[in-house]
């Protein structure tokens, strides 16, 4: 008989945890155990692929402070690379716009680039976000344009490749799509090296509504393909976060030749990527075993491999990412946890607690199953020791 007391069940090899579902009921779960998954030799080549990583606060900070715990955060970039991946960082899912301030933000963009010159150079492994989330007093769109300078330095000093992310206030004072021109029109004819522009869906952020000048999405994509066609040698590729994967695939399409399109839909990525684009997603900071081996499997040609690897992590991505999408950070960092990537699950601004129990419940449940908790008996641990906090056991 299961009881409350009888939290964990072991068996020889096998492992048992009790587990809420909905109603309030505990169920008894198996853990799966992990994958063994092959380290990856390289970086992909049928396909560019970053993760954008995470940040780990300080567990002894302020809730509303911005302090890292340094060592934590630079080993899980390590990680990263570690599979061949690259990393996309200072971007919203290092919490940009939810917590992480510039300055802090601006050291983050220091460390990482000296961590990425350990595995080779940095503008190949690494882009970092810039912004103009330090001035939210720019009114206007040369304000705003100086604004993304200061932070474009910031990067470009460090020799990482530059993300130009969508402004919160660029969104707030444009008005007509020339707004978004005069903009990035200034900022990609000075660029020093080919840069990715970011297209953020308001899923992510309710703030960015309209971007590129127009409510309705056809309208922005129409002015957004203007604006690229007009700067294609200064852009790189097109990080693209609309949850659309038909629209997706038409913008893929419309690029002129040498622009990449890098999916940020971290709902249909194993079909987008098969396809054709490149990958720039939150969930590869989860994932980031399974994409590796994935991506080896697409460069053999081993499409079946392809798609059974990156198919079993799908109902992870989507619980994580599912409404409100933009916490999805919190599934990530609690996976980071479980996994042993670091030693609290806490986040700047105590975002850990914008999702439910249940959710968070399912998101290990998930993990798991997709062969993505490296130490199950660790993982078990610390799950229990999150339900017993949260009053469930």
């Amino acid at each position: 008989m299961i009881t409350r007391e009888n939290r964990v069940l072991r068996r020889p090899g096998r492992r048992f945890l009790l587990l809420p579902a909905s109603g309030g009921a505990l169920e008894s779960y198996e853990l799966k155990g992990p994958y063994a998954w092959p380290r990856a030799e390289g970086r992909p080549t049928s396909r560019i692929a970053y993760a954008a990583a995470h940040v780990v606060a300080d567990p002894l900070a302020e809730p509303a402070s911005a302090k890292l715990d340094w060592d934590a955060t630079l080993a899980y970039r390590r990680h990263l690379w570690s599979w061949g991946l690259r990393v996309a960082d200072a971007m919203d899912t290092a919490q940009r716009n939810a917590g992480l301030d510039w300055d802090t933000t601006r050291e983050l963009v220091r460390r990482s680039a000296a961590e990425a010159k350990a595995f080779g150079d940095p503008y190949d492994l690494l882009a970092c976000g810039a912004g103009t989330d330090h001035a939210p007093e720019a009114d206007s769109p040369a304000a705003v344009a100086n604004a993304y300078e200061e932070q474009i330095a910031v990067v470009e000093q460090t020799g990482a490749r530059v993300i130009l992310m969508a402004s919160r206030q660029l969104a707030a004072i444009a008005r007509v799509p020339e707004d978004y021109h005069e903009v990035y029109g200034r900022l990609l004819r000075q660029a020093s090296r080919p840069v990715i522009l970011h297209w953020l869906g308001e899923m992510f952020d309710p703030k960015l509504a309209g971007y590129w000048g127009s409510g309705d999405t056809e309208a922005a994509t129409s002015s957004f393909l203007d604006l690229v066609n007009a700067h294609a040698p200064a852009i790189d590729g097109v990080k693209v976060s609309l949850l659309d994967p038909e629209r997706e695939t038409r913008l893929r399409e419309a690029l002129p030749a040498g622009v990449r399109l890098y999916t940020g839909d971290d709902l249909d990525y194993p079909s987008l990527i098969k396809d054709g684009s490149d990958a720039l997603l939150g969930v590869f900071d989860a994932i980031a075993p399974a994409a590796s081996a994935a991506l080896a499997a697409l460069d053999r040609g081993e499409t079946g491999d392809y798609d059974e690897i990156l198919n079993r992590t799908l109902p992870l991505a989507r619980k994580i990412f599912e409404p409100p999408t933009y916490h999805y950070k919190t599934g990530l960092v609690f996976l980071a946890w479980l996994a042993g990537h670091q030693n609290a699950f806490v986040m700047v601004g105590g975002a850990q607690s914008a999702r439910s129990v249940l959710h968070l419940t399912d998101v290990f449940r998930l993990a798991d199953q997709a062969g993505l908790l490296p130490d199950p008996d660790l993982a078990m641990r610390r799950m229990r020791s999150f339900l017993t906090t949260a009053g469930v056991l």
